[in-house]
């Protein structure tokens, strides 16, 4: 395990029913292949090493004498070999014969894992021959030239790393209690099932939702191996499932119905899944009763790590068919969270600040949404401009054709002469134009809209997202203040999203054409004069760094609590170019900027701490009174010095 990832694989070789030895030949070329690819734990079918469609072959003595020699010479074979190997076969126990997974690793077994619920329906009898680990008491045998003692008490493996796994035989996840449920709570981060369960029509639909609910619902990696061509087609056919989950997502599945063998290499978040549970409460007072015997596994060199997974850059954003969906979903609770505000103040007015840019469009047409669904007149929806030195004719011109376009009520107020004289009064050089001159302008315009909204019976709504709250990128007791902030848990990645959203579905054409030219405006607080074309001359990105670099920093920090290190080996992945609509950044600039945002984090928390409501809609929040509460005089020093150890 390095940076918490752990590589797994669900290996489908050939096989010959009965035929122990080509089995072994055929699982000794994928486990050298595993090793190989750095594989650490792998996993086979069910009864591998004999072939699962033996049936009533099982009762013969040289067949379960066969196994056990395979067994023998694969132990040879994996002396110099660090992957650990679970294989299945049958082992006799006096008067029983069990379905068991063997646990192989550096020429020693492990443990034996026997199958504990035996399907006995419809194509399936495997209690014609098997025995349950139900019907087993504790007994040690000699095996494979080892002593190992067989009990139904779970099992879990521990590697030289600390990764910890346990074992299930295929209908044992088809339970109403799989075991998998007490393993994962008797801490196993990942479940391997050696599997054998037949082609029917929907039958594989039905398997993916199951592992990955089983997944999801224990929090942890799920690891599939099902037999495949070769076994006997003589009533029914196995296609060769191989599927790997990591709490219900799916990382990687294989070719079903291949002629050929099959291994499916992935890597679980071993770290992510850790940070999850124990974010978990419900799954740390589950794990109370829960308990396993605990088999440590051999040391092993270390090796070179490589990433093998895709890094998705936007976490924030919705992706695949479902996304327009999602998009709508955060749409809606935003759009209730100021619905109900406004239903339980009785206000039939509200007002808000409209820069022209994103973040004020999107708390304008959630108002918009808002109002509609009450039933209440757009023209109780108070937008107001406030220009002020830095604005320039293209974001005032969006702010008023939108507000017209939208049937809104809109108001002008210049800030020009109240800030100048406040600069008089305080003695405030124009020329300088240093935090002072900036937040100053905030602060004027925070004040005429909140006294406005008294003139009016109303209440303020606040434009500040997500990423302005984690790097404190608002003025407090400025933008940073309202009655209800709509954008509070959105971040910046995603506004460009919603508000392109509802410009292509929700709007007419001539809001449609603002907004399209809004989402294209440099983003920008506009505190700073324009340039001598016009333009706008204070750029946020230049000064604060890229949005889609801090919101994946926000998002695996406040989300799994991953150190520095891990965020910027994820970012190199999620940055290098491998995904064309998101920014390449090389590696100093990635640097650079992670430590920018922990040196921020930290230091604006003193924001956070005081935040005005709003709804959470997204996995990370950073409201004082819900995810995130945090002291406002921690000190960042540990993050950065690894930081400039990157």
């Amino acid at each position: 395990m390095r940076h918490g990832f752990v590589t797994v694989a669900a290996a489908v070789p050939s096989v010959r029913v009965a035929d122990t030895d080509f089995n072994l030949r055929a699982i000794e070329c994928q486990i050298a292949r595993a090793e190989g690819m750095g594989v650490e734990v792998l996993c086979f079918p069910e009864l591998s090493l004999t072939g699962y469609t033996c049936q009533d072959l099982f009762r013969s003595q040289l067949l379960v004498d066969k196994a056990e020699e395979a067994l023998l010479q694969l132990l040879d074979f994996t002396r110099k070999l660090d992957v650990i190997s679970i294989v299945g076969l049958p082992v006799a126990v006096g008067g029983l014969l069990l379905n068991c997974a063997a646990v192989v690793q550096k020429g020693c077994l492990l443990g034996i894992v026997p199958k504990t619920y035996l399907p006995n329906y419809n194509e399936f009898y495997e209690k014609r021959w098997f025995a349950s680990s139900r019907d087993l008491r504790p007994t040690e045998i000699y095996l494979a030239g080892s002593s190992v003692v067989l009990s139904p008490d779970p099992k879990v493996f521990v590697t030289v790393d600390g990764t910890r796994f346990g074992i299930e035989i295929c209908e044992d996840v088809w339970a109403p209690v799989p075991p998998s449920n007490n393993l994962a709570l008797a801490s196993a981060d990942i479940v391997f099932n050696l599997s054998a369960s037949n082609e029917l029509i929907g039958k594989h639909a039905y398997i993916k939702s199951l592992l990955a609910q089983q997944s999801a619902r224990t929090i942890s990696g799920y690891v599939y191996a099902g037999s495949g061509f070769g076994e006997s087609t003589q009533d029914v056919v196995y296609g060769g499932n191989a599927l790997v989950y990591e709490n219900g997502a799916l990382l990687g599945e294989g070719d079903r119905f291949s002629l050929e063998p099959q291994l499916l290499v992935a890597q679980v978040d071993v770290d992510r899944l850790r940070s999850e549970r124990r974010t978990n409460t419900t799954f740390v007072n589950a794990s109370r009763t829960a308990g396993a015997t605990v088999v440590q596994a051999k040391p092993v060199e270390a090796r070179d790590f490589m990433l093998l997974r895709d890094v998705e850059p936007w976490p924030f954003v919705p992706q695949g068919s479902d996304s327009e969906a999602a998009l709508n979903e955060v749409l809606d609770i935003q759009t209730l969270g100021l619905a109900q505000r406004l239903a339980h103040t009785k206000c039939r007015q509200v007002v808000v600040g409209i820069s022209g840019g994103l973040d004020s469009t999107l708390a304008l047409l959630v108002c918009v949404r808002a109002f509609d669904r009450l039933k209440i007149d757009r023209r109780g929806i108070i937008g107001v401009t406030m220009p002020g030195f830095g604005t320039t004719d293209r974001t005032h011109d969006n702010a008023v054709a939108l507000m017209q376009s939208l049937g809104v009520s809109s108001r002008e107020i210049s800030i020009k002469a109240s800030v100048e004289r406040h600069f008089m009064d305080i003695g405030h050089d124009m020329g300088v134009h240093d935090v002072t001159y900036e937040n100053s302008q905030a602060r004027e315009r925070t004040q005429i809209l909140m006294d406005l909204a008294n003139e009016l019976g109303g209440f303020v709504v606040g434009t500040g997202d997500l990423s302005e709250l984690a790097l404190g990128w608002a003025t407090y007791n400025g933008d940073h203040i309202s009655m209800y902030g709509v954008n509070a848990g959105v971040p910046k990645t995603l506004i460009r999203h919603l508000v392109k959203h509802i410009a292509m579905t929700e709007v007419d054409g001539t809001s449609r054409d603002t907004l399209l030219d809004i989402i294209d405006t440099p983003i920008s607080p506009e505190l700073i004069p324009a340039d001598e074309q016009g333009n706008i001359s204070q750029k946020t990105e230049s000064l604060v760094g890229p949005y889609e670099l801090h919101d994946f920093f926000l998002y695996y920090f406040v989300r799994f609590g991953f150190r520095p290190a891990k965020i910027y080996m994820l970012a190199r992945r999620a940055f290098n170019g491998s995904h064309p609509e998101a920014g390449r950044f090389d590696d100093e600039t990635i640097r650079y900027w992670l430590t920018t945002f922990f040196r921020r984090f930290f230091s604006q928390q003193f924001k956070r701490s005081c935040l005005p409501d709003g709804p959470k809609v997204g996995s990370v929040s950073l409201s004082p009174r819900g995810d995130w509460r945090m002291a406002s005089d921690a000190s960042a020093d540990i993050w950065l010095k690894e930081c400039s150890e990157l």
